[in-house]
């Protein structure tokens, strides 16, 4: 065991990690340099194309004769769940930041997670070689942030490669090895899953104590399920299978589980045998944020829709789903996520993955919603609200929000979190010219485009990380669309009473461009409770039935026209109006 290190390295996004992995495989040679291509561990097609990353992948190199159990993580805010579980699984992190843009939120709310859990911190400086790298002033920040020395701070350039075996050195001599006892009965962290169509579900753990080996019956403590474990190995670049992994090492194992359910991220493994005392304490559940109706397009794929949710749910743990209807969609998945990217992630992986074709509503969040008979209610869709009559206070969720960013936007940026009903907390100088705010906003607030207008305002410049703080009482009322009188359950949201008029005027112009023109007119109303407060018309297609009149009495054009008008209102009675995808995302960009 003294031969092991696990590792993660963790940075904000775009500072190089999935790149360092690439060099420190290409130098450990666990790669074949034929199967070297850029981003190596991300083997998502989503992950390549847009040069993020979105799972945490565990990956076993060898150097120097010592054993090092690397986890790659994503730096984007939405999936910092995913860090949270690699953090979990590691003794040590290695802190990248990129040496052009200094410090960033993510990276310090990585580090503070990193820290939490008492891990041996590795700040490594990337990108030396640009020339616009500032390498003595991010190192200032670093040793501010840290609290370090300036010599144990690394410089490198993960592109070239140059200063990356210093720090796999560094690796093996400033992180612990894992403490454990390979004697002892088994205990094994459940860290993440897949499912395979041939296998069935493969579970990837670190062994905290004690040794699994092939074909040893072991029991899931949580699900209380019993398997035969009938291979175990560890994770190269493929899955290279071992006759038995001990104490500090992390692995996988394959044993014909079929049902999503029985394996659960966090989860502890150990023997029939000879079963552990207690379960390991295991990370946090994830708690999504943001709630959105996912439906199919063709009713008759709801099950399979249940069931690629179920085999996604096993890789992606923070997603969260169970089943709702909806008047005007049908049957489907109230499901729910971190963000907004994650959102739009787990939509392009639904369709790539399984080929379901999905319809996702409005995007919202979960307000606590208390009643005059001192009940309480969580509401994640507008349409589960309680009638007006019986609500006492609704309170949303608030969060603290930090925004780091160089002087010169600090008036745009204040402009747009007050704009948001933010309240700004402190401000304060972090080196040179750069900033961090800290604001308390409505989550519901940031959920749709705050993030996007952030960057655009800023030039790309602020970097934005959040976490939970509490909930607070507000002035909340529910907007209901209406098309016909009928109401569209899908485009109802919660909003803010001061913007609601605004909001629902904007919401009423916007249908009124998307909804295709049909035989008979279409009123879209916006309304609060029973007062209609914003109103657009569609106008009907009409044919021109006077074609045939030339000339004549005035009656029999009105004769004409008054059969029409009553073949208008009968049409109206039964024609009902299909509402186009296009009309439920445009809610998300009204600006």
């Amino acid at each position: 065991m003294d031969k092991i290190r696990n590792f993660c390295i963790i940075a904000h996004i775009d500072h190089g990690k999935s790149t360092l992995a690439d060099r420190m495989l290409e130098i450990t040679q666990t790669v074949d340099v034929r199967q070297m291509e850029n981003q190596v561990l991300d083997d998502m097609d989503l992950e390549k194309e847009r040069g993020i990353t979105i799972k945490s992948h565990a990956i076993q190199m060898n150097h120097k004769g010592y054993t090092l159990n690397l986890i790659d993580t994503p730096g984007h805010v939405d999936f910092s769940y995913e860090v949270s579980r690699s953090i979990a699984a590691c003794e040590g992190a290695v802190l990248v930041v990129d040496a052009t843009q200094g410090v960033q939120a993510q990276t310090i709310s990585n580090l503070y997670m990193a820290i939490e859990h008492d891990l041996e911190i590795i700040p490594v400086l990337n990108k030396c070689d640009m020339d616009n790298a500032m390498p003595e002033r991010v190192e200032d920040e670093i040793v501010d942030l840290l609290g370090c020395k300036r010599e144990e701070i690394l410089r490198c350039s993960a592109k070239t490669g140059e200063g990356v075996p210093e720090i796999l050195d560094a690796i093996i001599e400033r992180i612990p090895a894992p403490k454990g006892d390979p004697n002892a009965p088994l205990q094994c962290l459940v860290f993440d899953s897949v499912f395979n169509s041939f296998r069935g579900i493969i579970a990837y753990f670190k062994v905290v104590n004690g040794t699994m080996r092939t074909g040893d019956q072991v029991r899931f403590v949580n699900t209380g399920k019993e398997y035969d474990a009938d291979e175990i190995g560890i994770l190269k670049l493929e899955m290279s299978p071992r006759k038995e992994i001990s104490a500090g090492n992390v692995g996988y194992i394959i044993s014909g589980i079929k049902t999503s359910t029985e394996v659960k991220v966090g989860d502890t493994i150990t023997h029939v045998a000879r079963p552990c005392d207690k379960a390991i304490e295991g990370f946090e559940e994830a708690k999504p944020m943001v709630f959105a109706g996912v439906y199919p397009i063709e009713s008759e794929d709801y099950e399979d829709l249940r069931a690629s949710l179920e085999k996604l749910q096993l890789n992606d743990a923070s997603l969260t789903f169970q089943p709702e209807s909806s008047m005007a969609l049908g049957f489907g998945f109230r499901c729910g996520f971190l963000g907004l990217l994650h959102m739009e992630i787990i939509q392009e992986r639904l369709d790539r993955e399984f080929d379901m074709d999905v319809i996702t509503t409005v995007p919202n969040v979960s307000y606590n919603v208390y009643t005059k008979d001192g009940g309480m209610v969580e509401v994640h869709n507008p349409a589960g609200m309680p009638d007006l009559t019986e609500i006492d206070r609704i309170e949303e969720p608030y969060i603290r929000a930090s925004v780091i960013t160089t002087a010169d936007y600090i008036g745009p940026i204040m402009t747009l979190c007050l704009s948001k009903r933010g309240e700004l907390v402190k401000q304060e100088y972090i080196s040179g010219n750069r900033m961090e705010l800290l604001f308390d906003m409505p989550l519901g607030e940031i959920v749709i485009d705050f993030y996007d207008k952030l960057k655009s305002i800023s030039k790309g410049y602020a970097s934005f990380d959040w976490h939970m703080n509490g909930f607070r009482p507000s002035n909340l009322v529910k907007l209901d669309i209406l098309l016909n009188g009928e109401q569209v359950d899908a485009l109802s949201t919660l909003t803010h009473r001061d913007n609601a008029v605004d909001f629902g005027r904007r919401m009423c112009e916007k249908l009124k461009e998307l909804l295709p023109r049909q035989q008979f007119d279409i009123a879209i109303q916006a309304a609060i409770g029973a007062k209609i407060i914003a109103r657009e018309t569609v106008k009907q297609v009409r044919k021109d039935v006077l074609a045939k009149c030339y000339g004549g009495d005035v009656s029999r054009k009105r004769k004409l026209l008054e059969k029409q008008k009553r073949g208008k209102k009968r049409m109206k009675q039964i024609g009902n109006v299909e509402v186009p995808q296009k009309a439920f995302l445009a809610v998300l960009k009204l600006d």
